[in-house]
């Protein structure tokens, strides 16, 4: 994949601490005190309150529905690639011409990955055990076969504290390794491809990767090989091993374990080169040079509907399209609505939209806003956190971009007004903000939480059930039309309009965010060799790709 290459300079890296989506966090108050945001124009005032009027959990839902319906007709999912999917983009396009717009559509080729059984990890000896579906996961884009019985051998782990590792890094690491067994290696410093190219090399029949060990990256591994693994292009290799995430108390049994330990591995997966696209409609008015533009991942995972992910962001994308007609608001800058294919494969659509559009284009863009579940019905209000005051930054974008720390100043500012609490929430290039965060663009939206469980603290302040992820649901069958939240979901729709308004109606919009994109304008004085080497240093350090890690 071919990310547009930038001139973000890229200092001292942080070390790559992750911190779960939805993980506890200090309260926005302390934001809110400092904030010094302009006053809205009296045409964002006019603009926020026409759109929050208009904008009802009601009108959304019967977006819901109607997505809901369309997985139900195509095999219980809109997953990119299959026809779910390009039901959903009809949809969205018969939506939007009703109301005057004219869409268009990007389309663009990616590798998918689907199983088609469940898989299988087994210890047989000398401690017989069938680990459960909750116990470990398939890295997607794994290659598939059957190891049968094979031996389990460590490869350069390092159990100690702290359990800084690069367990399967190197070619080195395998001297000696018995051509046959199954590679045991622990997260650490290099992708989660490298590790199972390197096994595979060796002559490994399948490959076991444990988490790390280290605050934050003990729990099962749920990561991908990206589609590079299966591409057919030979550099890098395609995988043809299973591979397997666990968790970090079950790989430190398995490295103690007495010899011979051993093990089997079934993963039965495909994986073909498919085609998916993204939609785009503009307001017909507004400055040009000052794009606004509102995103949201309109396919969901193979496993379900993906009614809340993301439907719920596409719905509250498609009904701000609508109702900006409706209302005959005429932006003072342009806005653009995305709804972007193939996030759950990685967050391909957005990224090949960055990559594909011109210099010029993309100088354009001042902001993007990114909305990407917003109706969990273990309910939290959560803000991208902009500033990086309150979480790490990904190595990808590690400086701050003063408009997205405006942009979620803006989001805290309207909430404080309506007395609704939130916290900020890790801005770490989970979703499609990402491409146009790592090349500059202000960037920033809301979320209402995912896998990981509410906290006391956040029952507290929001309700709900104590210890229960926040959308129990994520990427199952369960994420349907009957498992939202849906005045959590008009709530933070308000926020959404909200601030979509204030970018929208800012003659000053630059100024306000601090410049926009003015990572472009350096970007142009680096040399051939300066952007191969940047890109390629992104690449190594991208921790997330999508929902799911990479390395």
């Amino acid at each position: 994949m071919s990310l547009r290459k930038c001139a973000i300079a890229i200092g001292v890296i942080l070390a790559l601490a992750v911190v779960p989506a939805g993980a506890p966090a200090k309260s926005t108050s302390a934001k809110a005190a400092k904030a010094k945001s302009a006053q809205p124009t009296a045409d964002a005032t006019s603009t926020s309150r026409k759109l929050r009027k208009a904008i009802t959990a009601q009108g959304m839902f019967k977006h819901l529905q109607a997505l809901q319906g369309i997985a139900d007709d195509n095999g219980g999912n809109r997953a990119s690639g299959f026809q779910g999917y390009g039901a959903s983009v009809q949809y969205v396009l018969t939506q939007l011409r009703a109301a005057g717009y004219n869409p268009t559509t990007q389309v663009f080729s990616f590798v998918t990955f689907q199983e088609l059984s469940d898989p299988v990890l087994q210890e047989i000896s000398p401690t017989p055990k069938t680990y459960t579906q909750d116990e470990f996961q398939t890295m997607s884009y794994s290659g598939s076969g059957d190891t049968g019985e094979r031996t389990i051998t460590p490869v350069d782990v390092n159990l100690g504290t702290p359990s800084a590792s690069n367990s399967g890094c190197e070619a080195a690491d395998f001297a000696g390794f018995p051509a046959g067994n199954i590679a045991l290696m622990q997260r650490g410093t290099c992708t989660f491809a490298a590790k199972a190219n390197n096994a595979e090399a060796a002559g490994a029949t399948g490959a076991i990767i444990f988490n790390q060990g280290t605050p934050g990256r003990t729990d099962v591994i749920a990561g991908t090989l990206g589609e590079t693994a299966q591409d057919g292009d030979p550099n890098p290799p395609d995988v043809g091993i299973p591979v397997t995430g666990i968790d970090f108390a079950e790989g430190s049994r398995l490295v103690n374990e007495a010899d011979p330990t051993t093990g089997r591995m079934v993963v039965d997966a495909q994986s073909d080169r498919r085609q998916s696209s993204n939609v785009i409609a503009d307001t017909a008015g507004g400055n040009p040079d000052n794009v606004t533009i509102v995103g949201s991942h309109l396919d969901s995972v193979p496993e379900g509907p993906g009614i809340n992910d993301n439907g719920s962001g596409s719905a509250f994308n498609l009904e701000l399209a609508i109702q900006m007609k409706k209302q005959h608001i005429k932006p003072t800058n342009r806005v653009r609505f995305a709804w972007w294919g193939a996030e759950e494969s990685g967050l391909v659509g957005a990224t090949r939209y960055v990559a594909a559009i011109s210099d010029e284009a993309f100088a354009q863009i001042a902001a993007n806003l990114n909305f990407d579940m917003l109706a969990s019905p273990n309910h939290a209000n959560f803000i991208y956190d902009g500033d990086f005051s309150d979480t790490p930054p990904p190595a990808t974008a590690p400086n701050v971009n003063p408009g997205a720390a405006q942009i979620e100043r803006d989001f805290v500012n309207y909430f404080d007004s309506q007395g609704v609490e939130t916290e900020p929430t890790a801005f770490d290039g989970r979703s499609d903000y990402k491409p146009f965060q790592d090349n500059g663009v202000a960037a920033g939206g809301l979320f209402s939480g995912a896998e990981v469980a509410k906290s006391h603290d956040q029952f507290l302040k929001w309700g709900g059930l104590e210890g229960v992820a926040f959308d129990p649901n994520y990427h199952q069958p369960g994420d349907t039309i009957t498992n939202l939240d849906l005045a959590g979901y008009e709530t933070l729709a308000d926020g959404g309009a909200h601030v979509a308004a204030l970018l929208a109606e800012d003659p000053d919009l630059r100024g306000t965010l601090g410049g926009g994109a003015t990572a472009t304008a350096a970007r142009k004085h680096l040399t051939r060799a300066q952007k191969r080497r940047l890109k390629a240093r992104k690449a190594r350090l991208a921790e997330f790709r999508g929902s799911r890690l990479a390395r």
